[in-house]
């Protein structure tokens, strides 16, 4: 099992860090209304572009504290219900503004990943 977990932190890890860092000014299928951009989506959402730092400065924190918490576990319930908590904020943004189900499935799926390493 925890080959497993050390598997979920980096996939989870790696995904968070590729779409705020790497994907950030790009168009994605999964960004909220028409957005085109991580601030276009922010904006879409009603949301001020301060907050889009904010959020996007504490997924890569907790983002990191995955991968850091391979070597001290006491990282590990805090970065992931960090990014629990963000995560279901992400999808009540796309339930907000009606998206498309499908939208709402990388942060389904990463909950979903952050919980099972929280509670297993």
């Amino acid at each position: 099992m925890n080959y497993f977990i050390i598997a979920l932190k980096f996939i989870v890890a790696i995904s968070i860090l590729n779409v705020w860092l790497v994907q950030n000014q790009k168009a994605t299928r999964w960004r909220g209304g028409n957005a085109q951009t991580i601030i276009e989506e922010f904006k879409v959402y009603g949301l001020p572009v301060w907050s889009c730092y904010l959020i996007g400065g504490l997924k890569v924190l907790f983002a990191i504290g995955l991968v850091v918490s391979i070597w001290y576990p006491s990282l590990e319930e805090f970065s992931a219900m960090g990014l629990a908590i963000l995560l279901t904020g992400s999808i009540l943004m796309h339930v907000k503004i009606n998206d498309p189900l499908y939208k709402s499935f990388p942060a389904s799926l990463f909950l979903a990943m952050c919980l099972v390493i929280a509670f297993v």
